[in-house]
């Protein structure tokens, strides 16, 4: 039995990968000293992005092919400090590798998948934000990678969609 086997027939030509988790903590250098510290997790990059209200700080950390994203609200009001208030600490949101980004998500669209975000793109990058689903609580990111990462335009495109939307 394939892996596809379990998805959608829709998505099933489309999912890659899991290309990183993100989660809320309640304190960006503790949890960056125990996932360096503890569990051997390398530092790659911090980044503090600001929308038009609030901001987060963000540090990105890998071991072999995972990554993680710790994200830490600056604020009461940020979109992070938010998602910590009503659903406390934990995962934020999971982002699937995908190909074919603008048409995966029109399908999705399509099958009743609400976005927070356009297709933002950056060079080498695309990637979209559903709507935080009211059942499970989860936002999920299709991304799709043709050689380039994210940027701060990128980041912040992205964290301005979403404080437009007043989602968390």
């Amino acid at each position: 039995m394939s892996n596809d086997a379990s998805l959608p027939a829709g998505l099933s030509k489309y999912i890659t990968s899991i290309d990183h988790v993100a989660i809320a903590v309640h304190n960006l250098e503790e949890s960056v000293k125990l996932y360096t510290e503890v569990l051997g997790f390398e530092l790659k990059e911090r980044r503090r992005t600001e929308g038009k209200q609030t901001a987060m700080i963000s540090a990105v950390l890998k071991a072999g092919e995972i990554t993680i994203v710790l994200l830490e609200g600056t604020s009461p009001e940020s979109q992070v400090s938010r998602f910590v208030e009503h659903f406390g600490a934990g995962v934020q949101h999971v982002a699937f590798g995908v190909r074919d980004l603008p048409e995966m998500a029109e399908e999705l669209k399509a099958s009743g998948m609400e976005f927070d975000t356009n297709v933002i793109q950056s060079p080498g990058l695309r990637q979209i934000f559903s709507a935080r689903d009211k059942g499970s609580g989860m936002m999920f990111e299709f991304i799709e990678r043709m050689g380039g990462d994210f940027s701060d335009q990128s980041v912040q495109q992205l964290f301005e969609q979403l404080e437009k939307k007043n989602a968390f």
